[in-house]
């Protein structure tokens, strides 16, 4: 990967950082809202790399409240052991049943809402 391409992928990796460090223990949101606060609509899949990368930066990301627009968790086969990312969203309140957000609606954390 090139110096350049590498410098933008973590630009946009730290953005999406700062956001998800903002959601509140307990809510939830998904990679295409992080993807269109940061201004790159057709980014969500970016996003879910950087979710994946989130495991070795050097401060805590709560990664397991970034689902899919369905409300699944899409990304607990990136966590330590898959059952982690359900445990995390559970300590906080959250019930999941069949790898889903139980009343996703309810729950979703949009940035736009909340950090404009």
């Amino acid at each position: 990967m090139s110096q350049q391409k590498r410098s933008v992928n973590e630009s946009f990796f730290q953005r999406v950082y700062e956001v998800v460090k903002q959601i509140p223990p307990g809510r939830v949101t998904t990679y295409g809202a992080i993807a269109r606060f940061t201004g790159s609509p057709q980014a969500s899949r970016m996003v879910g790399w950087a979710m994946n990368a989130s495991h070795s930066y050097s401060e805590a990301i709560p990664a397991h409240r970034v689902i899919n627009r369905n409300g699944l968790l899409t990304g607990k086969n990136h966590f330590r052991h898959p059952r982690m990312m359900q445990e995390l969203l559970e300590s906080e309140g959250i019930r999941v049943e069949d790898d889903r957000v139980v009343d996703f609606s309810e729950l979703f954390w949009d940035p736009y809402k909340e950090l404009i």
